[in-house]
């Protein structure tokens, strides 16, 4: 039977923050589409821009997490499963799409819940990034990236057994596409030349940009994004029932929803 714990557990008033992180991330990602052409200053005024408010949403998102939703057993698992991602990401580096960072997200979101899934996705990218020196303006992207990726997780239906592994390898492999699909978001208007077929052109119809984004997307990255999708969906069919087990009896040798009390010796 499947039972979750909720070792963050996300308050009213951190739900509304998240979602206006997510308006924001939306914003973000889709500005092509969204942004009038001349708003900016320089053609890099955008990225630049979003990647600053994008480093300060999160923080101010994660802070409102903590603020008496997070324990010191949440924070410690946390820290964790933080320096296993940010230790495992490097023996895929990213080659041909191979990715071994988001089955621990997925798995993560999925027992310890959608706030826990979201504060590891930041975490364990920014971790990541110090360690394999990939700090950039797109960072904050990939850190928004995996944090939806761990807390949609945490909100996928009730299964079990072999059913629960079949929809999680199954949400691995759709987050690896999606996640392809909005970071190339964030350098597309800026990789091509204008006279591509293929590139970002300013005051073209949604429509017609959006297939232009479409044929680039298919064209320079769909193989990228099937070796990652590849990869999460056979790392959770593998290693998902083991990984899961245990993230479940630490769970409950912790008792995250169980207040801790001190109490003087008699």
């Amino acid at each position: 039977m499947s039972t979750r714990a909720a070792a963050i557990r996300i308050r009213p008033r951190a739900a509304v923050v998240i979602a206006m992180a997510g308006f924001l991330g939306v914003v973000a990602f889709f500005w092509p589409f969204l942004v009038a052409p001349g708003k900016f200053g320089s053609a890099y005024a955008p990225p630049l821009i979003f990647g600053v408010l994008l480093v300060i949403v999160l923080s101010v998102v994660i802070s409102e997490i903590a603020e008496g939703g997070i324990s010191s057993k949440a924070l410690a698992m946390l820290g964790v499963l933080s320096a296993v991602n940010a230790a495992i990401r490097p023996l895929g580096a990213g080659t041909a799409g191979i990715e071994t960072v988001f089955f621990i997200l997925v798995l993560a979101g999925r027992v310890y819940g959608p706030g826990f899934g979201f504060t590891l996705g930041c975490t364990s990218l920014f971790a990541s990034a110090l360690i394999t020196g990939g700090v950039g303006p797109w960072m904050p992207y990939q850190m928004f990236g995996c944090a939806f990726v761990g807390m949609l997780a945490g909100f996928l239906p009730k299964a079990s057994g072999r059913r629960e592994i079949a929809m999680l390898a199954l949400y691995g492999s759709v987050s690896g596409y999606l996640f392809g699909f909005l970071l190339n978001l964030s350098f597309w208007p800026f990789s091509l030349d204008p006279n591509s077929s293929v590139a970002y052109l300013p005051g073209l119809p949604f429509t017609e940009q959006f297939r232009r984004y479409l044929a680039f997307d298919l064209a320079t990255s769909l193989g990228w994004d099937t070796g990652r999708a590849v990869t999460n969906f056979v790392c959770i069919c593998l290693a998902g029932p083991a990984v899961l087990t245990v993230f479940r009896r630490a769970a409950r040798k912790a008792r995250f929803r169980s207040p801790v009390r001190f109490t003087a010796p008699r």
